[in-house]
């Protein structure tokens, strides 16, 4: 497991790939109306902003900013998403 390092600066960017285990399949896009709710749902609990995301059939990269209210430690719900 990597030693992951983490600068919780409020309203930070972040970037971040996440790899398939089987790089020869593609359910990324194959369900991409899934992973869009999904995003949507988690957007709803956890604010934050996507500057820039691609998904590819077997990996993602993203880059994203998190609400500074969020990273302040005052937390809460995020706002609603349509």
């Amino acid at each position: 497991m990597s030693d992951y390092r983490r600068n919780r600066v409020p309203g930070g960017t972040y970037f971040f790939t996440v790899n398939l285990l089987d790089r020869h399949c593609d359910p990324l896009i194959a369900k991409i109306k899934s992973l869009r709710a999904a995003v949507r749902q988690t957007h709803i609990r956890l604010p934050f902003h996507i500057d820039a995301w691609v998904v590819l059939p077997d990996h993602t990269h993203c880059r994203r900013r998190m609400d500074a209210y969020l990273m302040s430690g005052a937390g809460g719900p995020g706002p609603k998403v349509d």
